[in-house]
């Protein structure tokens, strides 16, 4: 039966089991969502039995897409771990490699271990939030970050790190503004964006919406935007985490609304072409590895 089934039909089933959406699964998976339900309908046709069952509100597993899952899980990471273990033979990790990313700390120590393990390397690092689409030309990796869908390019997006985010006022404002309880209402409050990346105009919400905000402050840097929506000085997005200090103190409020922001996702960008080259394929390797044990920790 094997040589009827094809892998993808068997990763598209996994990543939609573990995220019971064929919308996030192909984000993890990056690719359409058409693909991946596709994948799921062909992989059920084949096995002539429903492995998940659909509704209009929710997805649930049957008996039988729980036991395949349950099979087929450990079996896709030996053949994953094989396949890593066969390519770090391949292409010695050496040469030049050119790099833009954001002047920040966790960021600038992932990059010195890697040249530290890989002393054949020679590296040449741009620090940029928004580097221009002409500026990317003769870089092998861009480090970026974004909420919602990226936009179209020549290069392939790879996800390290996802944050969740909220929407954020100090007291002080609250007491001058009206507390918006939807994006119409925040639409017309005073906002704090960045300058230039992030697309700061407009702001992304999940569910793919969208609002234009007014802003008379806009920074590229979130330290600044924390400072500044502390000082009351507008309502501002930003990652959980790096507010629930202030949030828990009272200094910060989140704001209860209608939709969630976007996460703010850090991406690794990398050249189109089919295989990666060895040095940019173990760059790729180390930041992932090491992203998830700075999130884990």
């Amino acid at each position: 039966m094997i040589e009827n089934i094809e892998l993808q039909w068997l990763l598209s089933f996994q990543t939609v089991y573990e995220k019971l959406s064929f919308k996030l699964a192909a984000e993890k998976l990056q690719t359409p969502t058409s693909n991946v339900s596709r994948h799921v309908a062909l992989l059920e046709k084949q096995l002539s039995l429903r492995l998940l069952e659909r509704t209009t509100r929710k997805m649930k597993p049957t008996t039988a897409g729980s036991q395949l899952y349950q099979r087929i899980t450990p079996l896709i990471l030996s053949i994953d771990d094989a396949l890593v273990d066969a390519s770090r033979h391949g292409d010695s990790i050496a040469g030049h490699l050119k790099v833009i990313m954001p002047d920040l700390p966790f960021l600038a120590e992932i990059v010195t271990d890697f040249c530290l393990r890989n002393p054949q390397i020679q590296l040449s690092c741009d620090t940029q939030l928004n580097p221009t689409e002409g500026l990317l030309e003769g870089f092998d990796v861009v480090l970026q970050f974004g909420r919602g869908s990226l936009e179209d390019s020549g290069w392939i997006a790879r996800e390290l790190l996802r944050w969740p985010s909220c929407v954020v006022a100090s007291p002080q404002l609250l007491e001058r503004h009206p507390l918006p309880r939807s994006l119409g209402e925040l639409s017309k409050s005073p906002c704090i964006t960045s300058l230039s990346v992030l697309q700061g105009m407009p702001w992304r919400f999940k569910e793919e919406q969208t609002i234009q905000v007014q802003s008379s402050y806009k920074v590229n840097s979130g330290h600044m935007a924390k400072a500044a929506a502390i000082k009351g000085l507008g309502f501002a997005i930003l990652p959980t985490h790096a507010c629930q200090a202030e949030i828990d103190s009272g200094s910060l409020t989140m704001i209860d609304l209608d939709s969630k922001p976007e996460d703010l996702v850090l991406y690794a960008l990398y050249s189109g072409r089919r295989y990666p080259l060895a040095k940019v394929k173990a760059f790729l390797e180390q930041l992932r590895s090491d992203l998830t044990n700075l999130s884990s920790d």
